[in-house]
């Protein structure tokens, strides 16, 4: 497996609170974390910059081939929880980073298998052969509204509270998430974004995209498409691939 991932400002803020980073262990297993901070320029840039700090960190100390289904979820678990202790004291210590947080996703792709942890509006789709899948189920109140009849998925599409999550990582001193485990097929391909890509390009135009563009390259392309849907907010894409 392979992962590539990379990350913008964008066209609108002045600062990039989205944090992203990977690997491969030496047994071919696929490490991936991206976060979204919130906030504040100061806030958010530190939540999400030491959240991929200390989840990346403890993954790759913690983490040793042959972990089965339920041990991988417990290290994805272990690694946010961490985080969110690390971010949520820090918020508590200095006053001019009170209210911080940021959105978190994970995944350990293994055995042909991708393990997903989240919480907050940062997604992870599957992505095949010109179709696209939505893994992750957005934590926010338009996604609360359309779970309850109130808007269709459609409205939610360009609801003015899109960006007000429900979840994140550091605002309180414990954090729920949500694992989602999903079985890989022949060229799946997966893309995790933080809401930067999702609102400003089309799922279908991202699975159009990958069709036709290099793996290593799409990462930058997917940037690329979104600045030129208006660039609105930070922009963060990650492939993990064959």
């Amino acid at each position: 497996m392979r992962i590539f991932f990379s990350t913008d400002v964008g066209l609108v803020r002045k600062s990039n609170q989205d944090s992203v980073g990977g690997g491969v262990f030496d047994d071919g297993t696929v490490w991936a974390v991206l976060c979204d901070g919130m906030g504040g320029s100061n806030g958010g840039e530190y939540a999400s910059s030491k959240a991929v700090e200390v989840i990346s960190s403890h993954i790759k100390e913690k983490y040793r081939s042959g972990l089965n289904d339920t041990e991988l979820c417990l290290l994805l678990q272990a690694s946010i929880a961490k985080a969110n202790a690390a971010v949520y004291r820090q918020a508590c210590c200095d006053e001019r980073l009170t209210g911080m947080g940021t959105t978190v996703v994970a995944a350990l792709v293994c055995g042909g298998v991708i393990y997903i942890a989240h919480a907050g509006d940062s997604r992870a789709y599957l992505i095949n052969s010109g179709t696209i899948r939505q893994i992750t189920k957005d934590h926010s109140m338009v996604q609360e509204m359309v779970d309850m009849g109130q808007i269709t998925a459609e409205e939610a599409e360009h609801h003015p509270r899109k960006n007000i999550i429900t979840r994140a990582l550091g605002v309180y001193d414990t954090i729920e998430v949500d694992f989602n485990e999903v079985r890989l097929g022949e060229g799946d391909m997966i893309l995790l974004c933080s809401d930067g890509l999702s609102n400003c390009v089309s799922a279908q135009m991202l699975a159009e995209a990958a069709q036709t563009t290099d793996p290593e390259q799409l990462p930058l392309a997917y940037i690329d498409m979104a600045n030129a849907g208006g660039g609105s907010d930070n922009i963060t894409a990650l492939i993990i691939c064959e």
